[in-house]
């Protein structure tokens, strides 16, 4: 959810509407999805409308690094890394921004497939060229 708000009010907010839209359009669940990526499309769709609505806001919200288990040179790299991800995540389509998310949550091609509404093939394809776009503006910003 980070990733479609800005700062912890919005995401209380969100939070809020997902749980009154999962229990609204529940009455459309279907048992031909398992009721995790029902839920998972549910949340996805307001969690857009909700990110088109406060685009404008331009200030990134990135959540505390545990220092205990980094060093401080190692935890600030990492914070500048997951800074810089947010950045070039938050400038992705909004198809491709949500393929990546799920994909960083560690979502299967066949869950993402279900839960977008597209091919496993596409997903794998759209996963390969976006990660090839990230990786490319990553070695820029290094250079």
């Amino acid at each position: 959810m980070k990733f479609y708000c800005r700062n912890k009010s919005d995401r209380e907010d969100l939070a809020q509407e997902i749980i009154y839209q999962l229990l609204k359009s529940y009455h459309s669940f279907s048992d031909e999805y398992r009721f995790s990526t029902w839920m998972y499309r549910v949340a996805l769709n307001v969690a857009i409308s909700f990110y088109r609505k406060n685009k404008s806001k331009k200030v990134f919200y990135l959540e505390d690094i545990n220092s205990d288990h980094h060093d401080e040179s190692a935890s600030s790299e990492l914070e500048d890394n997951l800074t810089i991800l947010e950045k070039y995540l938050d400038e992705l389509k909004e198809l491709d921004k949500a393929l990546m998310i799920l994909y960083l949550e560690s979502k299967s091609y066949k869950e993402i497939s279900e839960i977008l509404g597209i091919s496993e093939t596409n997903v794998a394809t759209k996963i390969s060229r976006v990660k090839e776009v990230l990786k490319q503006k990553f070695s820029k910003n290094i250079n």
